[in-house]
Parts: C-alpha cells; structure tokens; sequence
C-alpha cells in the first residue's frame, strides 16, 4: 500500500505549545502532516495508552495515520496504524511477527547496514537521522547527507529524515529522494503550530511563496 509520508509529526508533549496534545496534533494535521507519530517516553503504560486513545480520536477524524513509538501492546490495543521501533527496541523481525502483516512498521536507521537489515527484516519504512543537531534525542547516531544518499540507493523502503528538520534545510531532501520530513519542535514547539507545519510542507514539496501567496 501507498502512505503518504510527506510530513511526519513526532510528539513530545514537553515542547508543544498549547495545552492539550490532542490540540497540538489537530493543528498540525490541519497544517497538512499526513502521519502523527505518539512518542512518550515518560508516561505509564495506562497513561500512555489513554493519550493514545485521545490521540486516535483525532487521528480518525481526519482520516490521518497513527504510529506508536516503541510499545507493541499499546500500538495493537489502540488499533494503530502501525509502530516504530529504534535499533535497541525488539529486532523488526520479531516485531514483525507480532503485530502480522497488516500493521505499518517503522524503524530507526542511521547506517546502510542497520536500514538493509531493516528492509529484510519486513519493515515498511525506515527513519533515518539524526542528519542535524536536535535537542529531542541527544544521543542519536549522526548521518551525513552523503550517508543518507548511500541509503536511499540501497534500500527501496520509503525514507522520512529526522533530527534539526526546520524550515532552514526542509527543502533539501526532496531532490534526493526522500520521501518525508519527521518533525518534533520544528511543528509542536512553534506558536502557530498550524502554520509551522504548512511552511515546512511547501518547503519539502518545493513550493515557494511568492509576494505573500
């Protein structure tokens, strides 16, 4: 099946700007992401699974897709679209197992090796970063843009970058054949978080504004 990848909001409800999460994702879908990505790290297993509950609602009414970071359990109790999982999660394969053949697989890749295995192992799309500084994972693998080139050409999965995407270096990727930008306080953290998710939008896409329009 064919996703769109285009705008790939990761949340951290320590960054975004409103009051509610489930606001702060409305906004952005209304700003044009096209996946919603619910990465809690601190929370419970029930608060985190209420969060997801409310995240879905929202999800749903737009018809937009919903990926669970790192928990299985919580990705399949809420009928998620899919999960991602990082390189010190449980192996693809055996997630792969567990959640079957009709749930989106997401991994973290930041080497040609890691993102082949990942192919093989039955993934459907890989994240690849950090391809900048960020502040969100401080102890992300850096990538450079020739190893990310060198990816793209060996893996036919499509392929979101992550890590210090804002609208300084959106519009760099796009030409090299990446599929979507994964964006946390690029979006969340933004004031007009509707309006942060269109401007990177159009800057992926290579639609720039001219005269205010």
């Amino acid at each position: 099946m064919n996703f769109d990848y285009t705008l790939y909001l990761v949340t951290d409800r320590q960054l975004m700007s409103c009051d509610s999460l489930t606001e702060a994702v409305e906004q952005a879908i209304l700003g044009g992401c096209t996946m919603i990505q619910l990465r809690e790290k601190e929370l419970s297993s029930l608060e985190f699974y209420n969060q997801a509950v409310a995240v879905k609602q929202v999800t749903d009414k737009y018809h937009i897709l919903l990926i669970i970071n790192d928990r299985i359990d919580i990705a399949m109790a809420v009928q998620a679209t899919g999960v991602h999982i990082g390189q010190h999660d449980l192996p693809a394969a055996a997630v792969r197992k567990v959640i079957g053949e009709n749930m989106l697989l997401g991994v973290s890749a930041s080497s040609i090796a890691e993102a082949i295995q990942a192919q093989q192992d039955g993934a459907d799309y890989l994240g690849v970063g950090a391809m900048f500084p960020t502040g969100t994972k401080t102890d992300a693998d850096s990538v450079s843009m020739e190893e990310l080139q060198k990816i793209r050409a060996a893996v036919s999965l499509p392929i979101v970058v992550i890590g210090g995407i804002n609208k300084g270096n959106a519009g760099r990727f796009k030409p090299m054949g990446i599929d979507g930008l994964a964006v946390v306080s690029a979006i969340i953290a933004q004031s007009d978080i509707k309006a942060a998710a269109a401007e990177l939008k159009d800057l992926f896409c290579g639609k720039e504004k001219k005269n205010g329009f």
